[in-house]
């Protein structure tokens, strides 16, 4: 069970949902098959942990985000499905069951995330890297992108997944700076920009990208202010989503933010110079993570080209 206490209790109404933000139920034969193959490699996915929306969309085309480091989480965001307590015991054959289920999928690009796990000494960065050497051994030719909690108090932890030389990597900032001790309590949100930026400075051909919730009361100029932050810390790729209410005892969803608002928050972050931006109310860090590395290399390498020829 969750610890998050219940915010906005004031509210007694719950919104309903709009037409732009439902879902079909996932019925596919390949969401099935995905499904099985999660089951039987024994891996954790985020995709139902946090009762993710797209997962019937994600899992019919083969496409998983994977939890490692357990399934239960040593934090309690105020928006998060995952389960907070004691967490579990390292798994020592999650690397190598990891990079079987990569290769079976043949995943041309995975997603690996994980819970927070402020107990271990490395918050789990060593496994991390190994996870990230398994699939490169098997599957060579697949990209690999991480969304990494934030390594609080961790020295060295970064410098030790950086290492192993993720394609991608995600670190999602999650809400504005005035909202974290309500929504983020355990983060900071300059610690979470420090993380970003340090990557960049440890390897500048790693893609970095982060993530942002709407709709759980903040302004629209915090959201350009976070931006420009993000811009700052050298961001390659902002993901811009729709916050949904995973449970009663979970942040109320202060609004829902119209397709028409995404559109203009996704061109004022392209204006900033982000290589690759995705803003909707199903966007997710992991939703068409594929597609959006394939256009976001190839926004690199166009202004390589271009920079190169002045």
């Amino acid at each position: 069970m969750s610890n998050v206490v219940p915010l906005n209790e004031a509210k007694d109404k719950k919104l309903p949902k709009p037409d732009w933000i439902r879902v079909k139920a996932p019925v596919s034969k390949e969401y099935q098959n995905t499904r099985d193959l999660m089951r039987r490699s024994r891996l954790n996915t985020v995709c139902e942990e946090a009762a993710c929306p797209n997962i019937g969309e994600c899992w019919s085309k083969k496409h998983a985000t994977v939890m490692i480091l357990g399934s239960v989480c040593t934090r309690a965001c105020a928006f998060c499905n995952v389960k907070t307590g004691r967490p579990d015991l390292l798994d020592p054959h999650e690397p190598e069951n990891l990079a079987k289920a990569v290769g079976e999928l043949g995943l041309e690009h995975v997603v690996i995330t994980s819970v927070d796990r402020d107990d271990l000494d490395d918050g789990g960065a060593s496994h991390f890297a190994e996870c990230i050497r398994r699939i490169r051994q098997s599957s060579p030719s697949t990209t690999i992108e991480i969304l990494t909690p934030d390594f609080m108090r961790k020295e060295g932890a970064i410098e030790i997944v950086v290492e192993a030389k993720p394609d991608v990597f995600n670190h999602n900032i999650e809400t504005v700076p005035r909202l974290y001790r309500t929504i983020r309590p355990g983060a900071r949100y300059f610690h979470s920009l420090n993380l970003l930026h340090r990557v960049k400075e440890l390897n500048p051909s790693i893609f970095t990208k982060s993530g942002l919730m709407v709709g759980l009361g903040e302004e629209k100029d915090e959201v350009i202010q976070v931006m420009d932050d993000l811009r700052s810390a050298d961001v390659d790729f902002m993901t811009i989503g729709q916050y949904l209410q995973p449970t009663p005892a979970h942040a109320t969803v202060d609004r829902y933010v119209t397709p028409d608002e995404f559109e203009i928050y996704a061109r004022t972050a392209r204006t900033k110079g982000f290589l690759m931006v995705s803003a909707s109310p199903l966007t997710r860090s992991s939703y068409h993570a594929g597609e959006d590395f394939a256009v976001m290399k190839a926004n690199r390498d166009r202004l390589l080209a271009e920079s190169s020829r002045t």
